[in-house]
């Protein structure tokens, strides 16, 4: 268990596992969806970053000083086709182009 997680973030931990194991669950897969289960709530309640943003940026901001993640959102959001394979600048002329 991570050295971040609280008793009470301890103790749900256990409780789905031990549950998990006892729907028939292999004990790695109980401590692996118990774990995921955990930091999944952290993460809804603010304790932990996300590691990626799911936003798009400041829309104040230029698209040149926004993040390739945030462009990508936006291209995704726009319904851009091709988006997973472009860089940067790609998505930034295809943002400009769908506005357009």
């Amino acid at each position: 268990m991570p050295k971040a997680w609280t008793r009470k973030d301890e103790r749900q931990y256990e409780h789905i596992k031990e549950h998990l194991e006892e729907d028939g669950k292999k004990p790695d897969a109980a401590k692996e969806i118990a774990a995921r289960t955990v930091n999944k709530q952290r993460r809804t309640e603010g304790r932990t970053p996300n590691k990626t943003t799911q936003g798009t940026g400041n829309p104040n901001r230029p698209l040149e000083e926004r993040t390739c993640q945030e462009l990508y959102n936006r291209a995704r959001m726009m319904d851009i086709a091709g988006r997973s394979s472009m860089n940067k600048n790609e998505l930034i002329a295809a943002i400009r182009a769908q506005r357009s």
